[in-house]
């Protein structure tokens, strides 16, 4: 468990934790050491009671969950992947954000029974697809989706979509909106009531960058 003294905030690599900095730094908070070059797996910051854990976004709710952290920040497609249910999420950070797509060649069909859908989310497309009575072949793919249609090991793909070039370049095309993501701030379940005064305090000023950025 984090301990009693100390705020433990877990973030993702990459992306994420590039445009989580600025919302941190808006709440006081600042990393003493640089997350890119360092080879430290947990980050001093200019509070002595405020830790960064800097983990695969797939990580983050299970770091969560289990205490590890007290808070997080990751995408909205890992939390539905996950399955959350032990988990707070009380801010959308309004960052990082894209959609979750069904794509494939145009005019591709799937909408009947055993479509063939190559994803990582496997739990997100199941639980699509079987809200609309439809029994399809799910196919775990781990990258490369766009690969997938081409090579003809899928009838369609569910994967996060930004600005659409990867399909494009690929000769596919967005076929259906599934979800629009973004990152949260979640917290774990103890943390919420044991810290609470804390953690309220750094949401609202989480909250304040979030308003601020946006306008």
């Amino acid at each position: 468990m984090s301990s009693p003294d100390t705020l433990t905030i877990a973030l993702s690599k990459g992306r994420i934790f590039k445009d989580t900095l600025p919302l941190l730094e808006h709440a006081g908070i600042i990393p003493q050491d640089d997350p890119v070059t360092s080879r430290k797996l947990i980050l001093d910051t200019n509070h002595a009671d405020v830790k960064l854990v800097v983990i695969r976004a797939t990580d983050v709710p299970t770091y969560v969950e289990w205490g590890a952290a007290d808070l997080g920040v990751t995408g909205k497609d890992v939390l539905m992947e996950h399955g959350c249910n032990n988990l707070y999420e009380p801010l959308d950070l309004h960052i990082a954000k894209c959609r979750m797509m069904i794509a494939g060649f145009e005019g591709a069909n799937y909408t009947g029974d055993r479509v063939r859908v190559a994803t990582k989310y496997v739990r997100c497309a199941e639980k699509f697809f079987a809200a609309r009575g439809q029994q399809v072949e799910l196919i775990k793919l781990y990258g490369a989706m766009e690969l997938a249609p081409i090579a003809g090991l899928a009838d369609v793909i569910v994967d996060l979509v930004e600005s659409g070039n990867t399909l494009k370049a690929n000769g596919l095309v967005p076929l259906e909106h599934m979800h629009d993501i973004s990152s949260r701030l979640i917290a774990n379940k103890a943390s919420w009531k044991m810290k609470h005064a804390r953690i309220v305090e750094l949401m609202e000023q989480l909250r304040e960058a979030v308003e601020k950025r946006n306008g």
